[in-house]
């Protein structure tokens, strides 16, 4: 099977999908026959140039535009891709966001926000995606997307690093529960990425000059590195890789 038509006519929702690791991924994924949807929260001209790109590649998609921190507009998305398409595939579990403070400085908006973008919407977005899956009847793939904080102590990223710790641990959860349901569910995590979120960092440049340097593969990760452990765990390949946190980071994680 070519690679083109590895996930010919399957229908995937990326969250945080128009831009960074999200957009690679939708990218990716639609380079190899799905079908996308894409779910943004504000920036609706950065959404509609991703999916211009994914147009100009003979790609199918969709763009919801939708906060996952809320729960009533997560399941108002999921019904949306329900009416559309019938069903559901694969789910990108990308979107994120987070409070970047010494933890002495913190407040609890800042935990409440932090975690209820990156740990409680995966949650339940994986809740009302697996539904949809259970509802076509032919199993899925769950890939939710952490970094090297989960595990790692890094300066200002106590909030998110606590959120994508319960990411990898919901990982695990709904890698048990739902592989009944032939619902495979798996976690990539990444090295330092030069994303946009990296910008929001107080000290980005030494963060990434010094992954630069230490970084046995001599290179920083690229989202399209992301973007291409995420799309091999929505192949069959890797059916039987459950609950698994992929750590996608040059091998800088060996070091420390």
């Amino acid at each position: 099977m070519s690679q083109q038509s590895q996930l010919a006519g399957k229908i995937v929702c990326i969250t945080g999908g128009s831009r960074g690791i999200g957009k690679a991924t939708a990218l990716k994924l639609a380079s190899m026959g799905a079908k996308i949807v894409i779910n943004f929260a504000r920036n609706r001209k950065q959404a509609e140039d991703t999916a211009q790109q994914i147009a100009d590649l003979g790609g199918s998609v969709h763009l919801i535009k939708s906060n996952v921190g809320d729960l009533s507009k997560v399941k108002e998305m999921f019904a949306e891709i329900d009416s559309l398409f019938g069903g559901l595939d694969i789910f990108v579990n990308n979107a994120a966001s987070g409070v970047l403070r010494p933890l002495m400085e913190l407040e609890e908006s800042h935990w409440d926000w932090t975690l209820n973008i990156n740990s409680k919407a995966y949650l339940f977005c994986a809740q009302e995606a697996a539904t949809l899956m259970m509802k076509k009847g032919n199993g899925g793939k769950i890939v939710a997307l952490s970094s090297l904080g989960a595990t790692h102590v890094i300066d200002n990223y106590t909030t998110v690093g606590v959120s994508k710790a319960a990411v990898e641990a919901i990982t695990r959860y709904l890698a048990v529960e739902l592989g009944p349901y032939g619902i495979a569910v798996n976690t990539v995590s990444g090295g330092a990425v030069d994303t946009d979120a990296l910008k929001h960092f107080p000290n980005r440049e030494e963060i990434l000059a010094d992954a630069a340097k230490r970084t046995p593969a001599g290179r920083l990760v690229t989202p399209e590195d992301m973007a291409n452990a995420v799309a091999f765990l929505c192949t069959d390949a890797a059916d039987m890789i459950r609950g698994q946190t992929i750590v996608v980071d040059g091998g800088i994680s060996l070091l420390s």
